[in-house]
């Protein structure tokens, strides 16, 4: 290397950006914040704590640069030393100017391998509960500042964290690049051969793991008394698996309508069938924003929500709301959905790269006055 070429190199600003891995739609998160830096000075080098290299991660990472730690999540349990020592090195390694951590672990370990400012990013709620993770914060709070991905976690963070300025909590809504989801988005009639669904009856669908935060039992017994009133053949189909799977079918069979409830399994890349929907319907207990929703958005599929945690955020019309629990909320809307003649089609501008990259450009000017 010439001196001058060593001189541009050492000049170069990076961003480091590290993610607990890219399982489920981490990927798509890390995507997320790279596009922030999209036409800037800076650079972008996204490392991922655990998760084996990957070809197909390193493209759908949007990055200058990606890192695979490939530590299990065994291995990054208690002080986590070792994942420090490799964080240092790479911190070493080039000029970077800032750290965004996806996640508790990541954000513990960039605080403790680095004098780096660090915006923490944080999917989900009670993550500062604990009083141990309270004092690492607050010892932090000079060069630690935080985003929620919906205002329910970002006043989760802030209830948790008192003594932080109120204005280094904020929030950044996840969102979708809606072109690419479009893009590999399959036709109704194909989603519905691939997922062995009948081409010619109404259908409710939901995604998500078979856990009680998903509250698929409030799904089905809303579905259960709602399917009289729904169109001759009404089927409720969910996608993904869990270990509520048996008793939620127990549950189908109790209510006598198992034979009108398919559990699909967990689908790959199952937003790629959003399309064999009528009706897209999360139940969730206090989800902390629901990317599926954006998912079926973008399918132009109907979507009603819980009234409760980010999923207000994203289906902000009440009319599509019902409260978390009631069966009867549920079973009447399902049923005023399955007889309009017209569906709503949602604005996904609030939850894109264009407005992100305003509202991230707004926020750092707050965090780092």
């Amino acid at each position: 290397m010439t001196a001058t070429k060593a001189v541009q190199a050492t000049a170069e600003q990076w961003v480091l950006q590290f993610s607990h891995g890219y399982d489920g739609p981490f990927l798509d998160c890390a995507r997320q914040y790279a596009v922030l830096f999209k036409d800037t000075d800076y650079k972008v080098c996204t490392v991922y704590l655990t998760g084996k290299p990957s070809d197909e991660v390193t493209q759908g990472s949007a990055s200058d640069d990606v890192i695979f730690l490939n530590y299990s999540s065994k291995q990054v349990r208690g002080l986590k030393l070792a994942a420090i020592a490799d964080f240092k090195k790479i911190v070493a390694s080039r000029n970077f100017t800032l750290c965004i951590a996806h996640r508790f672990k990541p954000i513990y370990i960039a605080l403790f391998g680095s004098k780096l400012p660090v915006i923490g990013v944080h999917h989900a709620f009670g993550d500062y509960k604990r009083r141990s993770r309270q004092w690492l914060a607050n010892h932090f709070r000079d060069r630690l500042r935080l985003l929620g991905v919906s205002n329910a976690v970002r006043d989760d963070m802030r209830a948790c964290l008192p003594k932080f300025k109120f204005e280094h909590i904020q929030t950044l809504y996840n969102r979708i690049d809606v072109d690419a989801v479009q893009a590999e988005q399959v036709s109704r009639e194909h989603a519905r051969q691939l997922l062995d669904l009948p081409l010619d009856v109404w259908i409710v669908g939901n995604v998500g793991r078979l856990h009680p935060d998903k509250d698929q039992t409030t799904l089905i017994k809303g579905f259960a008394k709602a399917l009289p009133e729904l169109p001759a053949g009404s089927l409720l189909a969910i996608m993904g698996s869990g270990r509520l799977e048996q008793p939620l079918k127990q549950l189908a069979i109790d209510l006598g309508v198992a034979d009108s409830v398919r559990f699909l399994g967990q689908v790959p890349n199952g937003r790629r069938y959003f399309k064999a929907f009528d009706l897209f319907a999360l139940s969730s207990d206090h989800e902390p924003f629901g990317m599926v929703l954006l998912e079926a958005m973008a399918a132009d599929v109907p979507v009603i929500a819980t009234n409760c945690g980010g999923a207000k955020e994203v289906v902000s019309d009440p009319q599509y709301l019902f409260e978390l629990g009631s069966v009867k909320e549920l079973a009447d809307l399902m049923t005023l959905m399955s007889q309009q003649q017209h569906k709503k089609i949602f604005d996904l501008s609030e939850f894109s790269d264009d407005r992100a990259i305003g509202q991230y450009r707004e926020i750092e000017a707050v965090f780092f006055d």
